[in-house]
């Protein structure tokens, strides 16, 4: 199995949201304090991604120049660190 370039956590610059794109096609957004606030399944084609959370709600984004630009939002990759704990 092939891991997506795109896969990895993603961190807007006050850190405040945090969505980790799991190698299985899932992700865990947290905002705040509060982890896993939203949980769903996401696709990516070319440099869009499409999200749908486990309520159903929908929404999707673009990667430009390494960074997601996703629902208003700014997001940056952040590199795990060792040991692959983010």
């Amino acid at each position: 199995m092939t891991t997506h370039p795109y896969v990895g956590m993603w961190v807007t610059s006050d850190g405040h949201i945090r969505h980790e794109l799991l190698p299985n096609g899932r992700y865990d957004e947290a905002r705040g304090n509060r982890q896993s606030a939203y949980q769903g399944r996401y696709t990516i084609e070319g440099n869009h991604i499409e999200y749908v959370d486990d309520t159903g709600f929908t929404a999707d984004g673009e990667f430009i120049d390494g960074v997601l630009y996703h629902a208003g939002m700014v997001l940056y990759r952040e590199e795990p660190k060792e040991g692959g704990e983010y």
